[in-house]
């Protein structure tokens, strides 16, 4: 008989809040990534920052810029580990067509929201976006400071 899982897990890996609190997102896109070896094992140690990553289209392909996997340290003996590397996302020919023309247009970026597994793959959640001005920020800051206030008046209330 199997047993009962006592807790779900998480499949995110990594979040980039930055990208919400940054960027007006639009269009949402699941990318796949082309990884190597020590890559995976640092990435199921947590050691990923997705921070300043963005997403950059050359020759009709996506890659990910910016994004940073730490190496494991028994990694760094055996392979030449770059945390910083350009890494190629797998995406349909339409989806890379759709991004490119949001590219094109003025204002949009494309930005990594995301790194979660989906079954052993680690999946990339990227989107368009375009950046807000400053007025727009303070807003945004505005209207989740008032929610916590809410919440906490709720609560004691």
């Amino acid at each position: 008989m199997a047993k009962p899982k006592n807790k779900p897990e998480s499949n995110t890996i990594a979040l980039n809040k930055r990208a919400k609190f940054d960027f007006e997102l639009t269009e949402r896109f699941e990318a796949g990534l082309v990884l190597e070896g020590w890559e995976v094992k640092a990435i199921r140690q947590g050691n990923v920052q997705l921070t300043d990553s963005y997403v950059l289209l050359r020759d009709g392909e996506a890659w990910l810029l910016g994004a940073n996997i730490m190496p494991l340290t028994s990694a760094s003996t055996h392979v030449i580990a770059d945390p910083q590397r350009t890494r190629k996302l797998l995406l349909h020919g339409k989806e890379l067509a759709r991004i490119y023309a949001g590219t094109q247009q003025k204002g949009l970026t494309c930005v990594a929201l995301a790194m979660y597994w989906k079954g052993n793959k680690v999946k990339c959640e990227i989107a368009l976006g375009r950046g807000k001005k400053s007025h727009d920020k303070r807003s945004t800051q505005r209207d989740r400071d008032w929610d916590r206030q809410k919440e906490r008046l709720m609560k004691h209330g």
